[in-house]
């Protein structure tokens, strides 16, 4: 099932259900479905693209939630982490430290990294490897002490 099937079927439960934020989410989600096939030219959603519009948006949640606590906003926040719970679910399982650091381990014997200054080789790399599965700024903190 494709995400856009299975964000319809995910519409249509949460408006029997009443759940407004998980419904709000999905909408939002669909939003960004419908913007980008509206986008270009006949443009067929891909699963990476999936992941990418998927990622992004939760991207934006997660920030949105560090402004909002800087702000003092906590009703906000909990607003947010509640819609980024509801997105979570449709990205792929996100590794733990534990195994990017093994994946980024990996990538530093293949391209032969000895310190900092392989980082440009290094980071590449890995965000090709784990692209959607898990953060990118948590990847660099791995690829940063791996290097060190």
């Amino acid at each position: 099932m494709s995400l856009k099937e299975k964000i319809n079927n995910d519409l249509k439960e949460a408006m029997k259900s009443g759940d407004k934020v998980r419904l709000n989410t999905v909408r939002s989600i669909r939003a960004l479905i419908l913007e980008f096939e509206k986008s270009g030219a006949n443009k067929e959603l891909t699963p990476d693209d999936e992941v990418k519009l998927l990622t992004s948006a939760a991207k934006k949640r997660k920030d949105s939630i560090e402004q909002f606590r800087n702000a003092g906003r906590m009703d906000l926040v909990e607003q947010e982490e509640a819609e980024l719970k509801v997105l979570l679910e449709y990205l792929p399982k996100q590794m733990t430290e534990e195994e990017i650091k093994s994946e980024v381990q990996k990538i530093i014997t293949e391209v032969g990294a000895k310190g900092k200054e392989d980082f440009a080789k290094v980071m590449p790399a890995a965000m090709k490897a784990l692209k959607g599965k898990a953060d990118g700024n948590l990847v660099r903190k791995v690829v940063e002490s791996l290097l060190s």
